[in-house]
């Protein structure tokens, strides 16, 4: 189970833009293509583990502070049906 996790991990800290938006299509969360550039940016900041819960609510605050909660709310969507 760690080897999934550790790709899961690598992929969403070195996701493009376009790679969220495929997923978000793909998952049924819907995020625009400015919000995607911020996601990104946002989460290279500081690689994350999205499989520890605290790590995980402090990028989804972070993600709130640069967009809005709906947003933050989606993308922690996004990574529960990626987990």
């Amino acid at each position: 189970m760690k080897i999934v996790q550790q790709i899961v991990n690598k992929k969403i800290n070195n996701l493009t833009p376009k790679e969220l938006l495929s997923y978000s299509k793909q998952y049924n969360v819907f995020i625009t293509p400015e919000q995607a550039h911020t996601l990104v940016n946002v989460i290279k900041q500081k690689p994350v583990n999205i499989y520890n819960e605290s790590e995980r609510r402090y990028l989804i605050k972070q993600i709130a502070q640069v967009t809005d909660r709906e947003t933050a709310k989606k993308v922690n969507e996004l990574f529960q049906k990626l987990m």
